[in-house]
């Protein structure tokens, strides 16, 4: 680890000074170096590119049905709160003579995740990736969030969610794949153990 400070840490002790706490006591010390540690893993994202992170997982392979990744847990933060959101996104594909590495759909959520963001533009990110680098002859990507913001502040929600998606290409043409694609996210898998 490195002796210089995180430019952040000074930032952090200046918000405490200015919410009336006081730095310097015995539960705060180290804080400072903490929040920034944080910050910088809460948006690790920003360090990464959706070609990185795919193009070594691509493989050619003559399958045109439906793929599906579900209940992929992610972790954000609100772009206009800096608070917590999180939940659950949803990723299917129908390939065009290319598939991917299946564990390379959990890694692009989690990049885009790692980004101040709006769950809105996650949604169409994360499809928008897909579609550039497979060139799939369709996408669909739901997400399901809980927004602490929501939650703790404003409106004081406690039960609301909210739910996005980015339907493109066959999913979006064809009501009979789009249906297809709904009814599989409502099965619910029955536990291996």
């Amino acid at each position: 680890m490195s002796d210089i400070p995180d430019p952040i840490e000074p930032l952090v002790t200046r918000l405490l000074k200015e919410i009336g706490e006081d730095p310097g006591r015995s539960g705060l010390e180290r804080t400072p170096g903490r929040v920034a540690r944080s910050l910088r893993y809460f948006t690790t994202g920003y360090e990464q590119n959706p070609n990185d992170i795919l193009n070594d997982a691509l493989f050619e392979v003559s399958y045109d049905e439906m793929v599906i990744v579900k209940d992929i847990e992610f972790y954000s933060l609100c772009e206009h709160h800096l608070l917590p959101f999180f939940g659950r996104i949803h990723v299917a594909y129908i390939p065009k003579g290319k598939v991917l590495g299946l564990s390379k759909i959990p890694r692009l959520v989690e990049m885009f995740a790692r980004r101040l963001q709006v769950q809105e533009r996650m949604t169409v990110n994360i499809a928008e990736a897909l579609e550039q680098l497979l060139e799939p002859k369709g996408v669909a990507v739901v997400a399901e969030a809980t927004h602490l913001c929501m939650m703790m502040r404003g409106v004081r929600q406690q039960n609301a969610s909210a739910i996005t998606s980015s339907i493109r290409g066959e999913f979006e043409q064809d009501p009979k794949t789009r249906a297809e694609f709904m009814d599989l996210l409502r099965h619910r898998r029955e536990s291996f153990a």
